[in-house]
């Protein structure tokens, strides 16, 4: 027994002894978590680095901190309105002596983000500053912004060819058709193609002639801020005959940019620091390739947005639309609705901007949202809209509430139809000899039936309601930009337009980002602009989630060379695989639990980053997760 009793006393003390281990270093790494926080105080004499690790965002989602940890990958976000503020500051301080983009892992963005984070570079180009990009291999939008730089550089192993926008789609009725799977579909408009993939093998002509027009329109777009950015780059050319443009070089990619003017220099990401290091200088006992750098974190907390003068309310609806509660990155109806019935009733507002920046989503969340917003306009607060990179669909729903809408001439917008899909499996189920039977009292008896099919009174019920909510959609649209309802039908249709199209249609104003939106609320609220801040209604993380993404965030800092290198051409190429696997998986989510009308716009994911939707994302990784993968 006293061997048994040692024994025990033992092993009692091994466990004390790792619990308090454990505990030593949980809260060793909550001080660390804690006490790593942006220091303002720390900036030096430097270049101003802007890591693009990731997409370009209105509204980043929320990201696991512990991914790294854990050894998963995660597609970061940078938040577009940050960028932008970090430019315009860089111009006027003396300490920036160059601005560094670092475009290596630039998973891109939408249009009209990208277009005006070009914009912003330009504008710290022309006050005198030296704007220095890199990456290994560009993707169309990264090059968008590295376009605008003093200095583009690309790695002499990788190189950039342009793919324009585009491309193919996934159908899946074939599929379907083998799996017995049928997928009921009412919809309203011959443009409305986000049910073309579950009910046909390829494009609609109607489709096609919208899509055409519209990828032309951007790809048109694209060209020219090119050409503003660089007038002498050969562009066009390289754009439609890259295979002679490489064979002129026998093969290599980077030389033909170089030889057509895309790009400046040549250089692995040594030799690009220490040129960064020839203007920002060295710091002392680190390797060559280094250069005194700023940290963005760092720069952004010595630049907070102002909080003086009267406050102009900022709603943001980013990312489809969804019903009830929703994390950042996603507009939930119930989530964006209470942002903004508790900004209204305690941010004493004098006016309210929505920022728009979603390809839509659910109809009943999009019209919560909307009703919101009018309580603004019951409150006596002008309401200004403003559309980001998409505003489409469900998107355009909610922009019906404002008195002016603003967008970017490349905004994605328009798509005004509904749609609903209800699949049945009453043909798989039969495949494996498994059949339904039973008694009806009313035609609507167990309909729609996800076993046994549904029946023609359904069918004539649902299609009704799609039919009643595209007529207030119109209504919506007729009221708010005073056009007859014939004209919006006519313009409707589910057919997507771009910015400079819609103006010209009268579903948009004016032409401007968010600040000349919340410059307008503010003269509409009869204050002076120079004299009010925006109050951003989002949800804040909290102090514990702050800490951890910030200890555990990848931040670029000072040692440059020891960043990992990027993606070439082939890599890229891997990257679009992966993003096509995800966005089908996607695909079958939506068709599995779209549980509300829909007014979404299949073509706007088009696009966006090479990895789509940061949902499908995230599916993709629980699934490659789940097989260990």
């Amino acid at each position: 027994m006293k061997l048994v009793r040692g024994a025990w006393k033992i092993l009692v003390g091994i466990k004390d002894f790792l619990v308090l281990v454990a505990m030593l270093l949980f809260f060793t790494a909550l001080f660390a978590a804690l006490s790593h926080r942006p220091n303002k105080a720390g900036i030096r004499d430097g270049a101003l680095v802007i890591a693009f690790n990731g997409t370009l965002a209105e509204q980043p989602e929320e990201t696991d901190p512990l991914a790294s940890v854990t050894g998963r990958q995660s597609l970061g976000q940078l938040r577009q309105r940050d960028v932008l503020r970090a430019l315009d500051a860089a111009k006027g301080d003396a300490r920036v002596k160059a601005v560094v983009l670092d475009l290596d892992s630039f998973a891109g963005g939408y249009p009209a983000a990208v277009a005006e984070v070009g914009e912003a570079v330009r504008g710290v180009r022309a006050s005198g500053k030296p704007v220095l990009a890199y990456a290994t291999a560009y993707t169309d939008a990264g090059y968008l912004i590295a376009a605008n730089a003093s200095e583009v550089w690309v790695n002499p192993m990788g190189g950039t060819l342009f793919a324009g926008p585009g491309g193919r789609q996934l159908y899946y009725k074939g599929l379907l058709d083998k799996l017995g799977v049928n997928a009921h579909v009412y919809k309203v408009g011959k443009f409305k193609s986000a049910v073309e993939p579950y009910i046909r093998a390829d494009m609609s002509p109607e489709a096609r002639e919208a899509n055409q027009a519209l990828y032309g329109g951007i790809l048109a777009q694209w060209q020219q801020n090119i050409a503003t950015a660089r007038p002498k780059a050969r562009i066009a050319e390289y754009l439609t005959k890259p295979d002679q443009a490489v064979a002129s070089t026998g093969g290599d990619i980077a030389r033909a940019n170089l030889n057509y003017g895309l790009v400046d220099k040549l250089g692995d990401r040594l030799a690009f620091g220490k040129r960064v290091a020839e203007i920002a200088g060295r710091p002392a006992g680190k390797p060559a390739g280094n250069f005194n750098g700023i940290k963005l974190s760092n720069w952004l907390a010595a630049h907070p947005l102002p909080t003086s003068g009267d406050a102009i309310g900022v709603i943001t609806v980013a990312g489809e639309i969804v019903d009830g509660e929703a994390a950042p990155g996603t507009a939930g109806g119930d989530t964006v609705s209470a942002l903004l019935l508790k900004g209204l009733a305690e941010k004493k507002l004098k006016a309210l901007v929505v920022r728009v920046d979603s390809p839509g989503g659910s109809a009943l969340a999009s019209e919560q949202i909307r009703q919101a917003v009018l309580q603004a306009k019951m409150q006596g607060l002008p309401v200004v809209v403003s559309m980001g990179s998409l505003a489409a669909s469900g998107g355009y729903w909610v922009s019906t509430a404002g008195d002016v809408i603003f967008a970017e001439p490349n905004t994605i917008t328009g798509s005004i139809g509904i749609f609903g899909i209800i699949p049945t499996f009453e043909n798989t189920l039969a495949k494996i000899g498994v059949t339904t039977d039973g008694v009806q009292t009313t035609p609507l008896t167990g309909q729609p039936d996800i076993t046994g099919g549904t029946n023609e009174v359904t069918d004539r019920v649902l299609q009704g309601a799609i039919s009643n909510g595209y007529a207030r959609f119109i209504q919506r649209v007729s009221e708010a930009r005073k056009l007859p309802p014939q004209r919006v039908d006519e313009i409707g249709q589910g057919r997507v337009w771009i910015g400079g199209v819609a103006h010209q249609l009268k579903l948009v104003d004016r032409f401007g980002g968010l600040q000349a939106a919340i410059d307008e609320a503010a003269k509409r609220a009869k204050l002076d602009p120079a004299k009010v801040h925006a109050v951003y209604l989002e949800k804040e993380p909290s102090s514990w989630m702050q800490a951890l993404n910030a200890f555990t965030g990848d931040d670029t800092d000072d040692d440059w060379a020891d960043q990992p290198a990027g993606a070439d051409l082939f890599a890229r190429a891997a990257l679009e695989r992966q993003g096509l696997t995800a966005k089908a998986l996607g695909d079958v989510r939506r068709l599995a639990l779209g549980g509300s009308i829909q007014a979404r716009c299949l073509e706007c994911g088009g696009f966006g980053p090479a990895r789509g939707r940061p949902g499908d994302q995230r599916l993709f990784d629980l699934v490659m997760a789940r097989f260990g993968l």
